[in-house]
């Protein structure tokens, strides 16, 4: 069907002015709003052109299809054919126009965060972060919760008492545990999740502080004690995009740099520990002490 009648949209463009009036009606609501028109009834968009419902079958066969159905079925194709892959980039672009576009984008979406953050209220969250005796991430959803596990893992090299908390109900008793000296980190770009605002609020209510990393004007950001807004233009496909995902961990990033910072030395300390630790025996390193040693034995036993 796409073959036959590729960019049905322009088609309709071009075939307007030579129809008659109440076909171009029909036309023009197509046009206006193309997914709405596809996700109409047959009477409901003879409503909306002010004409019979068998002007609509008769301007479908006019176009070149059988009826209706195979008429949206085509509008169907070509709107998807055309749909947008990110909020710059569409399915014509060449590969390089996608690199330039989506690179572009991202360095334009970052040096205006750095515009638009408030030093002050960065400070203060890293100095709530550097007291509290404890701290619990909340977060719903796979991006925020790897947000969220993601500060939970700085905080914890810091030396800071920290959890992720990702289910709701744990959420709520994580809330009633928090108490005046805790404070609670809620992430979500969104920033209207029903059971994070109630562990929100119920963790206010038992004196813990909030911090906030959402969208400006979110239900959260409201409720929150410190807001850390994260500004960026919306995806075209996702319902959080590349770019807030991008601007999230670079919040986190400062976070982390300002209460290393406010907990002075012996943080410092503590990050170069972990890194030393690590070095020698993690699981990434080239010979492990575990693997040497095993292997020593068994030199051993084959020498016996």
């Amino acid at each position: 069907m796409s073959e036959r009648y590729p960019h049905l949209l322009q088609r309709l463009q071009q075939a307007a002015s030579g129809l008659p009036r109440a076909q171009r009606q029909v036309v023009a609501v197509v046009l206006q709003d193309p997914e709405r028109a596809l996700s109409m009834s047959v009477d409901a968009l003879a409503a909306q052109a002010q004409v019979s419902m068998p002007t609509i079958m008769r301007t479908a066969r006019q176009l070149g299809f059988e009826g209706v159905r195979e008429f949206k079925l085509a509008l169907a194709q070509d709107l998807a054919r055309h749909a947008p892959v990110h909020r710059s980039v569409t399915m014509r672009d060449s590969t390089s126009d996608i690199v330039q576009k989506i690179l572009s984008s991202a360095a334009a979406s970052i040096s205006a965060l750095q515009q638009e953050l408030d030093p002050a209220v960065l400070e203060k969250a890293a100095q709530l972060l550097a007291r509290a005796d404890r701290i619990d991430c909340y977060s719903v959803g796979a991006t925020s919760a790897f947000m969220a596990n993601d500060l939970q893992g700085r905080l914890f090299r810091l030396g800071r008492h920290a959890h992720a908390v990702h289910d709701a109900h744990l959420q709520l008793i994580s809330a009633a545990t928090l108490g005046p000296s805790g404070v609670a980190v809620a992430i979500s770009h969104v920033g209207r999740m029903p059971f994070m605002l109630e562990a929100v609020s119920f963790a206010k209510s038992q004196g813990a502080q909030v911090i906030a990393i959402t969208q400006p004007g979110t239900a959260l950001a409201q409720m929150a004690d410190v807001v850390i807004e994260v500004s960026v233009p919306p995806d075209a496909v996702m319902r959080v995009g590349t770019e807030a995902y991008i601007a999230h961990l670079l919040v986190i990033e400062l976070l982390m740099v300002l209460v290393l910072k406010a907990l002075g030395p012996d943080a410092a300390l503590h990050l170069a520990k972990f890194k030393s630790v690590l070095q020698a025996h993690g699981q990434d390193v080239d010979r492990h002490p575990t693997v040497d040693w095993a292997w020593s034995n068994v030199e051993k036993d084959t020498q016996a």
